[in-house]
């Protein structure tokens, strides 16, 4: 390929659009276009690397016997219904892009298609001896992001690598579960990624296991947790650990403590001297569910603690789901949602876990009391202080058997950085950021329970498949590629997905010599099966080096005055290292650094 003809068009300046690095490269470096919010042009360059990704997938998903298909985007809403997803796909999260056609039905663009293969499978799939079977697809997804941000990241349509597998025993769903995981494993160390493994919560997906793959880099939108010795790893979504002891408030008789504008933890340490430890604080909010009226939620945490939503979400599901349905979200409760319920005020910062139910009485659409949880931490303080559930005042000494009835304790707190790890409590938990790339699940009978994907087993009696789903974003990689491997001049392409392995820059079109040399270098490099791109544009020198470095190439070879003499200078992009060679050294050179280059790659994924 010749830049003359590749419609390349690089920017020197950052675009106002991008907020991280690899946003910013691939707009400069005519990577990508944006259209709207979200929604991006995936230019020339892109395509290239993001078939390259998709071809390393493909083998390694053809290794592990993997079928690839191809689903339909649009998908009927029936589906979703039976599955019991749809209302938290539209209603709840309203992640899903939505339609009504002519005929009045309901259809969805398909953020994920647990649903269609598993509507297939019950249609193909009848007895044991067709299993195991694992189909995937590398396909456009769709979700409607509230804020779309970061480019490729996090847009409303995206390039999407999912499977799906089924099997006859539990036992063959976790056989396959960890052949994925090598294969993933494979797939991000043949791509140069440096990813790790982590735990992580199975959200709207579902299923009893799940793991997550992060690109480690400091733009990473997730926090991942893991001890010093390495044997843990999660998102902090599902992290768990032992949170530090609290300090023991002295007992003594329970006292009224006038505190006038203390609402905040810090305000109210500040001023008496307390350690956010000793605090109970509480949370109001509203949980509303697909059926049935909405559940207000008395949620009390230690003061030095945060809510993780996660939890709280499954903990509500668990509880609730099966009466009222899809969980579609949960949200504080406001002054005005008090008012349009028909309530009197309540005394927000000095609320405190005694509230009563009473203070429900006659809500015009919310259930009349309040379910109570407590976290652990919070649970386990003899004394405390907390809210007198009145305007500018604290309890001192307060006792959980004065709140009347007792929460229930759980694991509702977001786990730290500096946390004591659960496995061994001398070490402490570390924090990286990192960008998902990869999410496997077991999802057990889930869907086929639901949608009624059943086989007849060895026994002659029919029962329900066994599914697990395994997805990687294939255009998020290839930006997490980017955000892991660049520096001051551009992008820095793993060579194994860079968009060609080698760029030819003729210093200067208007001498026949350096015009000559560096059409035979590029005829040579082609029949060697090395994917190169010839810059033959008539611009300065140093215009093609700054776009060379800029679009990240991995080699780069220069014909400029050393051509009379059958010499060009061959330069790494990694590093930046220079070689004044022969040029008819060069293809041997180059076949041996792209194999080391290869070879360094393989051994990661190992």
């Amino acid at each position: 390929m010749r830049v003359s003809r590749l419609m390349l068009v690089t920017l020197r300046d950052d675009p106002a659009e991008a907020e991280i690095i690899s946003h910013k490269l691939l707009l400069r470096g005519g990577y990508i276009r944006r259209v709207a919010s979200g929604i991006y042009v995936y230019l020339p360059l892109l395509w290239r690397v993001l078939q390259k990704i998709s071809a390393i997938v493909r083998e390694e998903m053809n290794a592990v016997g993997g079928l690839e298909t191809l689903l339909p985007q649009l998908q009927p809403a029936d589906l979703w219904e039976r599955s019991g997803r749809w209302q938290g796909y539209t209603a709840g999260e309203g992640i899903m892009f939505h339609l009504v056609d002519r005929q009045q039905r309901s259809l969805g663009l398909g953020p994920t298609h647990e649903e269609v293969i598993t509507a297939l499978a019950a249609d193909l799939l009848r007895s044991y001896r067709q299993l195991p079977v694992c189909l995937y697809q590398i396909q456009t997804k769709f979700r409607d992001e509230i804020r779309p941000r970061f480019g490729l990241m996090r847009g409303r349509e995206f390039i999407m690598k999912d499977a799906y597998s089924f099997h006859a025993h539990e036992e063959d769903l976790r056989r396959a579960y960890g052949e994925l995981d090598g294969a993933y494993r494979r797939i991000f160390g043949r791509c140069g990624l440096r990813a790790v493994a982590v735990e992580a919560d199975s959200g709207a997906i579902g299923g009893s296991a799940s793991q997550e793959f992060m690109v480690t880099a400091e733009a990473g939108e997730d926090l991942i947790l893991t001890s010093p010795d390495g044997t843990y790893a999660a998102n902090q979504e599902r992290a768990v650990s032992l949170a530090s002891e609290a300090v023991p408030l002295i007992a003594g008789e329970v006292t009224l403590l006038a505190t006038p504008g203390q609402t905040s933890i810090e305000a109210l340490c500040a001023a008496h001297g307390f350690d956010p430890s000793q605090i109970v604080k509480v949370l109001l909010l509203l949980a509303r569910f697909a059926a049935g009226p909405s559940q207000p939620l008395l949620i009390s945490l230690r003061g030095d603690q945060q809510l993780n939503p996660i939890k709280l979400a499954n903990a509500l599901t668990a509880r609730l789901g099966e009466e009222r349905g899809t969980l579609l979200d949960v949200e504080p409760i406001s002054a005005e949602q008090l008012q349009s319920q028909g309530l009197k005020p309540l005394p927000f910062g000095y609320l405190g876990p005694q509230l009563e139910d009473a203070v429900l009485a006659g809500a015009r659409d919310w259930s009349p009391s309040f379910l109570r949880l407590a976290d652990a931490t919070a649970a386990a303080l003899d004394i405390f202080v907390c809210g007198a559930n009145q305007p500018e005042a604290h309890r001192v000494g307060a006792r959980w058997s004065e709140a009347g009835t007792t929460p229930e304790s759980l694991d509702l707190r977001a786990a730290q950085a500096g946390d004591r790890c659960l496995h061994d409590p001398s070490q402490l938990l570390g924090a990286r950021r990192g960008i998902e790339v990869g999410h496997i699940f077991q999802l057990g009978r889930k869907y086929s329970e639901a949608l009624g994907a059943r086989f007849t087993n060895e026994a002659g009696e029919e029962e329900a498949l066994w599914m697990g789903c395994y997805g990687i974003g294939v255009s998020r990689l290839a930006q997490a590629a980017v955000e892991q491997h660049h520096d001051s001049n551009g992008i820095i392409w793993p060579v194994a997905i860079a968009p060609f392995e080698l760029i030819i820059v003729i210093a200067n079109v208007q001498e026949e010599a350096q015009v000559a040399l560096a059409e035979q270098l590029y005829g040579e490099l082609q029949r060697a099966g090395i994917d190169v791109l010839l810059d033959d544009r008539p611009e300065r020198a140093g215009v093609k080096f700054k776009d060379a470095d800029l679009i990240g190439i991995p080699w780069r070879v220069v014909v400029g005055r050393g051509a009379q003499a059958g010499t060009v200078e061959l330069v790494e992009r990694q590093g930046a290292l220079k070689q004044e060679l022969a040029a008819s050294e060069l293809l041997a050179t180059v076949l041996s650094g792209l194999v080391d280059q290869r070879r360094g790659l393989a051994s990661g994924a190992a």
